[in-house]
């Protein structure tokens, strides 16, 4: 799919394969449900919001992203080549403050405005893998709020479409078009639900992985 943040379609899929490494920072939300999870606070949400951004797992996304979206010419454009005009270096930093940006104003801001709780709590292994997939993609638009009910996840909607704004501030001319904020909006949008699998599933690899593979015996 030519356009930025194409890498999140398969992104997920990737980290799958990593999953054994960040399984203690995955835990095993199976047995919890809306009602048990007590309400975050506004600093709890800053904590998560840090914790989520300062990872190396930033850096190994935005890499993987702008490498992408070089191969593909699709926007930011900031040249053909990777390094005559530090084109790869441009969309690498592009890409980092896009997706610091889109957790601050998701995960933080409006979560705490809207008091929306976007902590991804996983179905778990007890469920069928296809509703499974259908509802981690689904938090991409549906979330709780902090008293635990259904709402639609307007944290993450609104959150997107304002990062997708900001990167009007350093993208360069060319792609600060209105066809390239609302690609970015719902490549963003797309993305944070796709996203979601790393968590659903990754603990399930993690467990298959230390079993049968002999390195983790």
């Amino acid at each position: 799919m030519p356009i930025r943040g194409c890498v999140r379609w398969w992104l997920p899929v990737f980290s799958l394969t990593c999953a054994y490494a960040q399984d203690a920072l995955l835990p095993d939300a199976t047995a919890r449900t809306a009602l048990t999870l007590p309400a975050p606070s506004v600093s709890e949400k800053w904590k998560f919001f840090v914790e989520e951004t300062v990872t190396p797992f930033t850096l190994v996304a935005a890499s993987l992203d702008a490498t992408a979206s070089q191969l593909t010419r699709s926007a930011p454009l900031y040249g053909k080549h990777f390094w005559p005009t530090n084109a790869f270096p441009k969309r690498f930093g592009a890409t980092v403050g896009d997706d610091v940006s889109q957790n601050f104003f998701s995960d933080f801001l409006l979560a705490s405005m809207l008091h929306e709780d976007t902590r991804y709590v996983r179905k778990g292994p007890s469920r069928k893998v296809w509703p499974r997939i259908g509802y981690a993609i689904s938090r991409a638009v549906i979330t709780r709020t902090d008293a635990g009910a259904a709402t639609f996840n307007w944290a993450n909607v609104g959150g997107c479409a304002m990062s997708a704004g900001l990167s009007n501030a350093y993208y360069p001319p060319v792609s600060r078009t209105v066809s390239d904020s609302l690609t970015n909006w719902g490549t963003n949008v797309a993305g944070a639900g796709l996203t979601n699998l790393m968590p659903e599933f990754g603990p399930d690899v993690a467990h298959w992985m230390k079993k049968h593979l002999p390195f983790h015996h």
